[in-house]
């Protein structure tokens, strides 16, 4: 991906901030998104060539903003040719515990924000007749797991969702890559939003032993540059992707006893 501008969303923490830093090392010219300014300017400034890194705060929640947001970053280098869209939030709690205005906001930051970005930048793809866009989803986009159940929905939304665009614009030479993370040692679980909408403040026994977030951003700089469809990684857990695939039953006998937390 040398020479060519990368739009990171989410780019403060964990996955984004290791994708931050594999790409900052290319020729690429990188606009880097999320909501906290002082580490958006701390990571540019962090950095050999800083005049490579254009700052662009963004809140998912605000759709609103989008089409000003997409012509800055276009106007910051000219053009973009990658929108990796990792911003989001997760989520542990149970069903019968989570209030519906945090299924709500967990769908708004986690599908409507990213597809109202990717809307919103889909029109400079189209005219270039070339774009990529990289979508950093979840293994719990393919199933559904305890404590997860409106992320896991947001993220299954998000694979209808990009599915469709990529059948209807392959003419128009835009690339598209899901990617789908297993469990990585971040921070996503202390950020995770509880039942009553607080954050659980604790990290996951599961994501403490995950994979280490500079190797993951190293496979998903990888999918991107090889123009793959599809990734999952992670350790032993992508393998329920096969299990639910083609032993539902089995699956379905395993995720309940399974510890996800």
């Amino acid at each position: 991906m040398n020479q060519e501008v990368i739009w990171n969303t989410g780019a403060t923490s964990g996955i984004g901030e290791a994708l931050f830093n594999q790409n900052s090392k290319t020729d690429c010219k990188l606009i880097i998104s999320g909501r906290n300014i002082g580490k958006l300017e701390s990571l540019k400034n962090g950095v050999f060539k800083p005049e490579n890194v254009h700052v662009l705060p963004l809140d998912l929640t605000d759709t609103p903003s989008f089409s000003h947001k997409v012509s800055e970053a276009i106007n910051a280098f000219g053009k973009v040719d990658v929108l990796i869209n990792n911003g989001g939030v997760s989520q542990r709690s149970l069903v019968n515990d989570t209030q519906l205005e945090e299924d709500r906001k967990i769908m708004e930051v986690n599908f409507f924000g990213t597809i109202g970005l990717s809307k919103a930048l889909l029109p400079h793809f189209i005219e270039n007749k070339k774009g990529h866009f990289a979508v950093v989803s979840s293994l719990v986009g393919k199933f559904g797991s305890p404590y997860r159940s409106s992320y896991a929905a947001s993220k299954h939304a998000l694979h209808g969702f990009f599915d469709t665009l990529r059948a209807e614009h392959h003419k128009d030479k835009i690339a598209l890559t899901m990617v789908y993370p297993g469990f990585i040692r971040t921070n996503v679980s202390i950020n995770a939003l509880t039942g009553d909408g607080t954050p659980l403040q604790q990290m996951d026994d599961a994501q403490n032993k995950g994979m280490n977030p500079e190797v993951c951003a190293r496979k998903i700089v990888a999918a991107i540059s090889n123009k793959k469809e599809e990734i999952n990684i992670g350790g032993k857990e992508i393998y329920a992707v096969t299990l639910k695939r083609f032993f539902p039953l089995i699956f379905s006998k395993f995720i309940k006893k399974a510890k996800v937390r």
